[in-house]
Parts: structure tokens; C-alpha cells; sequence
């Protein structure tokens, strides 16, 4: 039997492109379209039979039985931790967030080790940003700063940015100067798509260099002389200048995230960022200008979205009081674990924990976890509670945010009756409402006494 499933959004990155269709064969993925290496692999990863719903110590048992263990543990945690959520939903991040006030826990997500220097930067100098259908429909001039979108977001050039016909750029890719800026050793070798089209400018920045650059290109659109710029950056100033309608997106190369490396460092990230939104406010005095972040994770957006409208903050946020605290360092995921000061930790999705610092991962294999994820995922550490959920997007229905902050209503090509985040969360909320959990502030008490 043979079924073909289209306009089908697509959660393997931010993108999340909709336009997605699927076949299936005797209940196998049998074919994904358009073509995309990275949506396909997520597709294909996910779907495939679950063996198990729920697990204690790696040993199968039934998922009430694992969500009373999981509340017993998150009941006896003196500060506990939420992290995650960047492959999740809305339903499941808005639980997450409502058994974290519950606990008085800290809640994270994968933000804090990516464009967490980027959203630090927002909040102190703005951003002047759009969609991008904005981007599709008006830009003339594109500058891809710190990322390389043909690896993280294959289709990007053909939907949103470089190849795409809109509005006032009818002709596609012929209407539009397309500028690629980033790490010296490595952008000549940066493409825009899987086919590999290239940019119509390179501008290579020495490592840690960012600040300066943007300085200088600052400095020469208020008119001050700058000797030391180069012709390149001379012209790359000309092009933001005269452009009809410019858009830079910026990813973790600017942010200067070492994400990748395995040991997390964000100390001056959100400085380069800042000055690129500042920048690009400026620009608006001679031109209209956007800025617009490139991020990785399916929804990680959303995560930073539900936390704002539920919190006030988008990441890093400490419920151990009763009321928000917000202070990236001190209350990020990386940090509360490298420096031990949690207990107990519920993971939303496990698949950025490889990232941590050595010291955070260490300490997260010595305490009580529990783990919600989708099948397929593979875990460096046996989990004391393991739950295995149904794939918003793929088994199950839910709502996930665009790199651009557009909702995205995903579809449930496969239905499954295993749990969701948001039932396993839920359901935990509601163990947690049989046992008498002491407020947040006498447990905070307790632990300053024992310190």
C-alpha cells in the first residue's frame, strides 16, 4: 500500500520548511521531497518502531510506574533542573515550564550553548529584524556573517534567501548581491546551497576579529576615515548603502559559541553581536536594513518563546524562589551542572548534552536523570528514568516556531499512541499534586543552611 503525504512541515531544522512530501510503502518511508539530506535523515531516524515507552535503570517497565519514580526523584531534589526543549513542541515546552514552577527548579534550553550570546545582545541593544517571506519578497542584498547555511540549512537559498522569486525580486537569484563574511580559513570553502552556488562576495575576518570589523564598517558609515580598512570592506559598506533592502544573517560564528568544540565559552559573543545590531539600526538612517539569527535546533525559537511569555525570560531561568530569576552564567544548564549545584536533572531531548563542558557532563552522569526523547537517539550515559515520546511533527501534532518567530502548525503523518512530552510532563505534574512538596522558599532555606 502506497501513500503519499504532502505540504508536510518539516522539523530536521529551523527552517521548517512546509512544503515537504512524504510516501510511504507498506508503513516505510519510502521517499522524502524536494530534496534535502537533512530533513530526510530526521524523517528516517525518527520513524521507526518504538520499542519501549518508558525505562528505570535501562530496564523496561510501565510508564506509570517510570512517572511515579520520576516525581519521587523530583520530589527529594533539593534544586533540580529543566533543560532541553529545542526538539520539543509548544504543548510540551508549556508542561515543562509549568512543572519547573512547580518544583522551583532551574529551566534551560539548548539556547544557552548556541545564540545565547545572541539573545543577551537583543536584550541590550534591540534588533531591527523581519520574516522571511520579508526576505524573500524585498531583499536585494544578502550577507550570511559567521554561518554556513548549505550545511546548517540546506534549503534556505531556495526557499527564503538567495535563489528565491518574490515580489520585487522576480528573477530570483539574478535580482540579488549575495556577500558571505566569516572565519578566514574556512569561508572561501563556504557554498549557499548543497549544489553548491557560491556568493558573489567573500570577506574573510581573522579569528576573533568580529568586533573590529563591524567597528570599522560602524565608523565609515558615520563618515570618520579609516585607514586600516580594506578595499573589501570598503565595498561591502557600498553595497549596504546603496542596497533597495538588506538583510545579514548571522550565525555562531559571529556569536563566537565554541559549541561544537565540546567546551561551551560565550564570554564576548554577545559583544560582536551587539555591534552587529547596532550596525544594522544604523543603517536604517540611508536604507532599509533586517538582521535575522540562523538557528539550528527544529524549535528551539519556540522553546525561547514559551519561556518568555510564561517566565519574562527566554533561557537560564531560576524558579527556586517562587518567582523568575534570569542571569546566563549562573543559571544556565552548563553552568548549574559544571559547578554541581544540581540534584537532580530532567532532560527535554538529550541530543546537545555531547556539548557540555567535561565538568557538567561528569556531573550529570553522577546524579539522578530523567530523560524524554524521541526514538533513535542514541545517549552517552544510561539514564535512571527513560522516557521514550512520540515525534511532534512525525507521531504526533503540535505547534513549533520558524528561525523567524512564525508558528508553524506541524502534522501527524504517522500517528502513534505513545506519550507525548506534554502527557509524560503532565502526568508528572499531577504525581507531584498527590505528594506535599514544601514551598520553594523553605526548601531554598534548607539548602543555604546546609551550605
Amino acid at each position: 500500500m502506497t501513500e503519499r503525504i504532502s505540504n508536510v512541515p518539516c522539523p530536521g531544522c529551523a527552517c521548517l520548511c512546509d512544503d515537504v512530501a512524504l510516501t510511504f510503502e507498506d508503513g516505510e518511508l519510502a521517499n522524502f521531497e524536494p530534496r534535502c539530506e537533512l530533513g530526510e535523515r530526521w524523517f528516517r531516524t525518527h520513524h521507526q518502531a518504538i520499542p519501549s515507552t518508558a525505562e528505570i535503570n535501562g530496564q523496561p517497565v510501565s510508564l506509570d510506574e517510570a512517572v511515579r519514580y520520576a516525581a519521587n526523584l523530583l520530589h527529594a531534589a533539593d534544586y533540580p533542573l529543566i533543560y532541553g526543549l529545542s526538539r520539543s513542541a509548544t504543548p510540551g515546552q508549556r508542561a515543562a515550564v509549568a512543572l519547573a514552577e512547580r518544583i522551583g527548579a532551574v529551566i534551560d534550553t539548548t539556547a544557552s550553548l548556541c545564540h545565547g550570546p545572541s539573545i543577551m545582545a537583543i536584550q541590550e541593544v534591540g534588533e531591527v529584524t523581519c520574516t522571511l517571506g520579508e526576505v524573500r519578497n524585498r531583499a536585494d542584498l544578502i550577507i550570511f556573517w559567521g554561518c554556513h547555511p548549505a550545511e546548517s540549512h540546506p534549503r534556505h537559498a531556495e526557499r527564503y534567501a538567495s535563489h528565491a522569486r518574490g515580489k520585487y525580486t522576480s528573477n530570483g537569484r539574478a535580482d540579488r548581491t549575495i556577500v558571505m563574511v566569516g572565519d578566514a580559513k574556512q569561508v572561501h570553502q563556504w557554498r549557499l546551497d548543497p549544489s553548491g552556488a557560491k556568493p558573489d562576495i567573500v570577506i574573510p575576518v581573522e579569528a576573533g576579529k568580529n568586533f573590529e570589523t563591524l567597528s570599522m564598517l560602524r565608523m565609515m558609515l558615520r563618515g570618520v576615515a579609516v585607514p586600516d580598512a580594506s578595499d573589501e570592506l570598503r565595498q561591502l559598506l557600498e553595497l549596504m548603502r546603496g542596497c533597495r533592502y538588506g538583510t545579514v544573517f548571522f550565525g555562531l560564528g559571529i556569536a563566537e559559541t565554541s559549541m561544537w568544540d565540546g567546551q561551551p565559552h560565550q564570554s564576548i559573543g554577545h559583544i560582536n553581536v551587539a555591534a552587529l545590531l547596532q550596525l544594522v539600526a544604523e543603517l536604517n538612517s540611508v536604507t532599509r536594513f533586517t538582521a535575522r539569527r540562523m538557528r539550528l535546533q527544529g524549535d528551539v525559537s519556540g522553546a525561547d518563546n514559551v519561556l518568555c511569555w510564561q517566565t519574562c525570560y527566554p533561557f537560564g531561568v531560576d524558579l527556586s524562589r517562587g518567582y523568575p530569576r534570569y542571569n546566563p552564567g549562573e543559571y544556565t544548564a552548563n553552568e548549574v551542572l559544571g559547578q554541581e549545584n544540581t540534584d537532580v536533572c530532567l532532560l527535554v531531548g538529550a541530543e546537545t548534552v555531547p556539548y557540555f563542558s567535561d565538568a557538567a557532563r561528569q556531573h550529570l552522569r553522577s546524579i539522578p536523570t530523567i530523560v524524554l526523547d524521541y526514538p533513535g537517539v542514541p545517549l552517552e550515559f544510561v539514564p535512571t528514568v527513560r522516557f521514550t515520546t512520540a515525534v511532534y511533527g512525525l507521531h504526533a501534532r503540535g505547534i513549533a516556531y520558524r528561525m523567524d518567530n512564525v508558528p508553524i502548525m506541524l502534522k501527524a503523518p504517522v500517528m502513534r499512541d505513545s506519550p507525548t512530552d506534554e502527557r509524560v510532563l503532565n502526568d508528572i505534574l499531577d504525581c507531584l499534586d498527590g505528594i506535599d512538596v514544601q514551598p520553594c522558599s523553605q526548601r531554598l532555606d534548607q539548602r543555604e543552611i546546609r551550605v
